[in-house]
């Protein structure tokens, strides 16, 4: 089987803002190295982090600390001789000093860049919002930056697409020549004002990639993304799940750490007749340095 061919797996290893009281998502930086790990030996070779305010009582909250960024990665590189690092940005409004200050301190492999704006919306059962409407803004501009300091630091981006319009803005990005390099695309499905997890909907979306690109898919929901993750691993995607995106296995049952997540993902590529990619040859497919 050609490196092209095996399924590249991400494990996301924790989230924005889960409470760590109520779900089993990492941390400390042994926590996030002790998931990792567990992610790695069963065939995650990119570890999606996002970083944790370390303050007793604060575990829920993100941090942009580049000190904690160091402690953290450090800790998992340790733990995963080889992984490739992926670290989020995402922020809300102009200020993004805070994530390009720890992709300076860590030079992550890879770095999300969210590639256009939402409105990131959730309504409950009775009506009301979830939390008050809000525009998750990423703007030219502001996606210029990112794309700028992650070109100084050697680091691939990796576009994370909401909607089928945002996927279609990546091309264009590439042609106006804001980056270089193979083009990744991540299809986020499953956020309530965003695409859905639809399987027909999934299939459709590789013909808007620009030529050359590499794509995975980020599914969030219940059991209902696992067989979704099947069209992907079918379709030829990279594949990512963990904590960050969901709390449950296929069979319903809620997950206890990361590693039966991408234990699941790899039975999923393994089902569509591929084998999981090492470390080694997702660096070689990606074109990393």
């Amino acid at each position: 089987m050609s490196t092209s061919d095996k399924a590249i797996l991400t494990c996301a290893l924790t989230g924005v803002l889960t409470n760590p009281k109520q779900h089993p998502v990492p941390v400390t930086p042994a926590e996030m190295a002790a998931e990792a790990r567990a992610a790695f030996d069963a065939g995650a070779a990119i570890m999606h982090v996002h970083l944790r305010q370390q303050a007793e009582g604060q575990g829920h909250l993100p941090s942009w600390d580049p000190d904690v960024a160091e402690e953290v990665i450090g800790a998992i590189r340790t733990a995963c001789p080889g992984v490739i690092i992926n670290l989020t940005t995402g922020v809300v409004g102009k200020d993004i000093s805070g994530p390009v200050a720890c992709i300076r301190r860590v030079k992550p492999e890879i770095a999300a860049c969210n590639a256009g704006s939402l409105n990131y919306l959730k309504l409950k059962e009775d009506g009301q919002w979830a939390w008050p409407p809000m525009v998750f803004d990423n703007p030219v501009a502001k996606i210029q930056a990112m794309l700028d300091v992650m070109a100084e630091t050697h680091t691939h981006p990796e576009f994370e697409c909401f909607d089928v319009g945002i996927v279609r803005s990546v091309g264009m990005y590439l042609k106006a020549g804001m980056f270089s390099g193979i083009p990744e695309y991540n299809f986020v499905m499953g956020v309530a004002s965003g695409m859905p997890c639809d399987a027909e909907l999934l299939a459709l979306l590789p013909k808007y990639l620009a030529p050359g690109a590499v794509w995975q898919a980020t599914l969030i929901g219940r059991a209902e993304i696992w067989p979704v993750h099947q069209r992907v691993a079918e379709l030829g995607g990279m594949l990512r799940t963990g904590l960050e995106d969901s709390f449950y296995l296929p069979g319903g049952e809620r997950a206890r750490g990361n590693g039966p997540m991408i234990e699941a993902l790899a039975r999923c590529a393994r089902n569509a007749g591929r084998d999981i990619a090492t470390p080694a040859e997702a660096r070689e497919r990606l074109g990393l340095h």
